[in-house]
């Protein structure tokens, strides 16, 4: 499937401010909802698409109590800064889904599933080794959800345009709790404002994203009444455990082993020509088997068996057994990732193994940088800040924070001393709604949240049988923003189509 670009897009904009309604009264000084509103025409999936798209910053307020337990009003908090797509034409809001999105980090805007995947127009930028280079651009994106939902995009406090009023803290949104919380008050207060109660509602969040939308599947029931007819996870984290290399703690190196040993045959460092299925069923094999034994058995393991498992590790992810010897059967990934093309003077790409960097130093143990990362980073914050200043008309002077590291140190005071977990909330959710439908979706090149990770949480969520049947698993041949290869961005807005429909109870599709 060739590339295409195209700018016109017969775009029109309304070209005027609008006020919505304040929380905080008439006083001029107080801080208010500025948005623009612009509408727009594109060809999608072989159908014209005429949609308007609100574009601004609505204030989140929490209500003021006094000593005696008073109230006292609505105290601004924050300006949180959002996009909102609604499909013109005669749709009742009963029918009509809507979506909520964010990408995760923390620290993230939700530009990456906004213009890479969802929305109606999406960053054009080539693919490993293939990358267009700037200037950049952006075309319709043929694929857009929009064709089944409507679409509203979030950026927590702190990214995007999002930012605390003056005299407000912003650490006191930068952590765990704070953060659903101040997401789901957005949710309820949009839902509300957009009459859209009774809508088919949606949650898709990335990385971090699906840790919050877990947590917020939890929040929204519980403290809104809002109950979800569907979650979509992209590249999943729902249990820390499942990542953290900590010595003495073996789970990590058993479930990214299968995204190593696809990383190896992605560049050509495996003996022989298997297809890529054959090679995962194999790993995933020696994953939950023989390896998984000799890490439990420790320094029980004899010489013998020790140099067995270091060679049929190494025979299935490219690396030498006597370097595998030398890291006691435990390669790190920052060391796999230094490794596997040491002999090229190349390293692997974390968010997306199939990327390659280059590195100062061809004999450290990590990489310099993460060559994926630095593959996305150039053309989506120069087509954001494009897209919404000159198509969506929003104009501000304030960067807009694309991936912001000033949300650290990011508070997970609730788990301390234990690994960030929030599968259970997500299993108490469906158990409470037992129409939750949920879609997870992975890549099997990617290391930041590895498949096999996500598919041992899944297999850990102790949810009753009977809703086994609510989840459905999806793979790409990409990494963790799989949607940047074109074969599985199609693929995969087939599957979020057929996913909507499903949990909408549009279909009796029940895989």
């Amino acid at each position: 499937m060739s590339e295409q670009q195209d700018n016109s897009g017969d775009q029109t904009k309304v070209d005027v401010k609008v006020r919505l309604p304040e929380v905080n009264g008439p006083k001029a000084d107080q801080p208010r909802d500025e948005v623009r509103v612009s509408r727009h025409r594109i060809t999608a999936g072989g159908q014209d698409l005429s949609y308007t798209v609100t574009t601004g910053t609505m204030v989140l307020a929490e209500e003021r109590h006094s000593k005696d337990g008073e109230a006292e009003g609505l105290r601004p908090r924050a300006q949180v800064f959002f996009v909102a797509y609604a499909l013109d034409g005669d749709h009742s809001p009963r029918n009509r889904p809507v979506t909520f999105s964010f990408n995760g980090g923390p620290g993230s805007s939700s530009v990456w599933l906004h213009l890479g995947l969802l929305g109606p127009r999406r960053v054009v930028m080539g693919d490993a080794g293939a990358l267009t280079g700037p200037p950049y651009d952006l075309t319709d994106n043929a694929f857009t959800l929009l064709t089944h939902s409507d679409l509203v995009f979030i950026d927590p406090v702190s990214t995007g345009y999002s930012r605390v009023i003056d005299g407000e803290k912003p650490g006191d949104f930068h952590g765990f709790q704070k953060d659903i919380e101040s997401v789901g008050d957005f949710i309820r207060l949009w839902t509300s404002r957009a009459g859209r109660w009774l809508s088919p509602k949606f949650l898709i969040g990335e990385s971090y994203g699906t840790t919050r939308a877990a947590g917020l599947s939890g929040y929204l029931q519980e403290r809104h009444g809002l109950f979800l007819n569907g979650i979509m996870l992209i590249s999943s984290i729902l249990d820390f455990s499942t990542v953290d290399f900590t010595p003495g703690h073996d789970l990590p190196y058993i479930v990214h082993l299968p995204t190593a040993a696809a990383t190896a045959w992605y560049h050509g460092k495996l003996a022989g020509e298997r297809p890529l299925a054959e090679v995962l069923r194999e790993a995933e094999a020696f994953a939950e088997g023989e390896y998984a034994h000799a890490l439990f058995a420790g320094a029980r393991l004899g010489p013998e068996d020790r140099q067995q498992v270091a060679q049929r590790y190494a025979a299935l992810t490219g690396l030498g057994a006597e370097f595998v010897l030398r890291n006691d059967l435990r390669v790190t990934l920052a060391r796999f990732c230094k490794e596997l093309l040491r002999d090229e003077g190349r390293t692997v790409g974390r968010l997306d193994s199939r990327f390659t960097g280059l590195d100062r130093d061809e004999g450290g143990e990590s990489a310099e940088y993460d060559p994926s990362m630095s593959a996305i980073l150039g053309p989506y914050t120069a087509a954001m800040n494009h897209y919404v200043r000159v198509e969506l008309g929003f104009e501000s002077d304030l960067p807009y924070e694309i991936l912001s590291g000033r949300v650290r140190p990011w508070s997970y005071k609730e788990f301390e001393n234990r690994h960030v977990r929030v599968s259970d909330t997500l299993r108490k959710a469906m158990h409470q709604n037992p129409h939750l439908k949920v879609l997870i979706a992975s890549g099997y090149y990617d290391f930041a949240t590895p498949y096999h990770a996500t598919r041992h949480t899944l297999d850990h969520l102790q949810l009753a049988p009977e809703l086994r049947g609510n989840l459905r698993e999806t793979f790409y041949e990409a990494g963790h923003m799989m949607y940047v290869a074109l074969p599985c961005l199609e693929q995969q807005a087939a599957d979020l189509t057929s996913f909507i429909e499903w949990a909408s109870g549009r279909t009796e599709q029940s895989r």
